[in-house]
């Protein structure tokens, strides 16, 4: 089966895990057009893809992160595998979404945060696709990107009363358990707002491929030792309640894009690598 050429692709997290993506947000814009593509890749056997039109563009999605613990694949290989075929396809933009823990005292749950930078506190740090490049993250982010994921997230909750934060530094940390009390403390003097599990490695992939990247991240929990003690039921709440928000906030950003990359100088942060043979 050969690699579908798209230029775009939506990387599912946690907030849509309890819907089926797209087809349960019935979108007159979006249309599936395959399910449930599987490619070898040089790390072994990719994720399920599914191949769907957003207006006129193809877009490649994927089920939280291309994650299959169920399958004994670390979650490192398994972001090898899905960024080596978005490599192979051409992808030039990628949205992410994922469920993360405040630790700046101002966020409340199910505020919304377009994250400008990240802190990757994760034991995975050495994964690559094996390019020849020296990869600058100054900007990690895709302002571009991050510019129509905050102004798609504001139409869709400000009225009720909720908070879209454009900007915050995302701390990542491998789980699958939550943090400790002591852990977020630290957390606190690096200056991080939020603490997720997935934006490393995907960032700095996406940047190997020469990919923009740019997510949305709702607040689920307060991280420990902030606020008050996070409780079962909230989480569950806000994972089932919240799905076609974030989904739609996913959809709504790509109508707002296109594949050109001349807006943004993520591409330009790919750089070859000095260490070449002579």
């Amino acid at each position: 089966m050969n690699i579908p050429h798209v230029h775009f692709a939506i990387i599912q997290g946690s907030s849509t895990f309890s819907i089926n993506f797209p087809e349960d947000l019935k979108r007159d814009d979006v249309k599936v057009l395959e399910t449930e593509l599987v490619f070898d890749t040089p790390f072994g056997k990719g994720p399920k893809l599914k191949l769907i039109q957003v207006g006129d563009k193809k877009v490649l999605t994927v089920r939280m992160h291309g994650w299959r613990p169920e399958e004994g694949i670390p979650r490192g290989v398994a972001s090898q595998q899905l960024f080596w075929i978005f490599g192979q396809a051409g992808v030039k933009k990628i949205f992410a979404e994922g469920g993360v823990g405040s630790i700046n005292r101002l966020l409340e749950l199910r505020d919304l945060v377009i994250v400008d930078d990240y802190i990757d506190h994760s034991m995975r740090q050495d994964v690559g696709l094996g390019g020849p490049y020296l990869l600058t993250m100054r900007d990690p982010i895709c302002p571009t990107q991050a510019q129509a994921l905050t102004k798609v997230a504001k139409q869709r909750v400000e009225s009720l009363g909720r908070h879209v934060f454009h900007r915050g530094i995302y701390v990542n940390t491998d789980g699958r358990h939550f943090e400790s009390r002591a852990e977020v403390q630290m957390f606190r003097t690096w200056f991080a707002d939020v603490v997720g599990q997935s934006i490393a490695p995907e960032v700095y992939l996406a940047r190997e491929i020469g990919a923009c990247y740019a997510g949305v991240y709702m607040v689920v929990n307060y991280a420990e030792g902030i606020i008050k003690d996070w409780e079962h039921k909230d989480l569950s709440d806000i994972f089932y309640q919240e799905s076609y928000t974030i989904g739609n906030i996913l959809i709504d950003a790509m109508n707002e894009i296109d594949e050109r990359q001349e807006h943004c100088h993520c591409l330009e942060y790919r750089k070859d690598t000095l260490l070449k043979e002579k």
